[in-house]
């Protein structure tokens, strides 16, 4: 059973980035392991749900590679401007997770994993980030006023504005990115000081 449930992860994993999401479906997934359509659902209540599965695992990996990557003691602006550079390149070179990026795709696909898994909640920001946070706020270099989880959800609504670069204008959007890290950062500074 457990290696059914495997195959279909590592066969999906596959169609997906061949195929993309949108021209995945069940049965491709199902002819590659070798078994009916009808037991997939054994294992998984849809294609988004593998899909997610299979994103979420994707997503760790990269966290978990870009937070070895990097140096925690440099000071905040630079830290998480190269977080975030690090983030968005390796989202846009991995197959599953560019589809991030195809928002009428992911739109659909985390709407039906969160009706399916009744979750609120998808925290794609990195876990470890919540403490080098509570460290900065802690050692002064950063607003204690302010709740953890909404400096995180700051940072992950930029992240998001790359999604949206079209409707800003391109010409525009690079250093738009730029300076909101900038301002964000300027004004989680404790006190609104300099950061350096």
């Amino acid at each position: 059973m457990k290696t059914t449930k495997t195959d279909l992860f590592h066969c999906g994993k596959e169609l997906f980035v061949r195929k993309g999401f949108k021209d995945t479906n069940v049965s491709d997934i199902t002819k590659s392991v070798g078994i009916g359509t009808g037991t997939f659902y054994n294992y998984y209540s849809s294609k988004e749900e593998l899909f997610m599965a299979i994103f979420m695992e994707e997503n760790e990996k990269l966290k978990k590679k870009i937070m070895k990557s990097i140096d925690l003691e440099q000071d905040p602006l630079s830290l998480v401007k190269e977080l975030m550079l690090l983030n968005l390149n390796g989202m846009k070179s991995n197959p599953i997770l560019k589809e991030w990026y195809n928002k009428d795709v992911f739109d659909k696909i985390e709407q039906k994993f969160r009706e399916e898994k009744g979750l609120d909640h998808l925290d794609f920001m990195y876990h470890d980030f919540l403490e080098i946070i509570k460290k900065w706020q802690a050692d002064g270099k950063m607003r204690s006023d302010i709740d953890t989880g909404m400096i995180v959800a700051m940072f992950t609504a930029i992240i998001t504005v790359e999604t949206h670069k079209e409707e800003i204008g391109l010409q525009y959007f690079p250093q738009v990115l730029d300076y909101l890290m900038e301002f964000t950062m300027k004004g989680l500074a404790h006190g609104g000081a300099n950061l350096k």
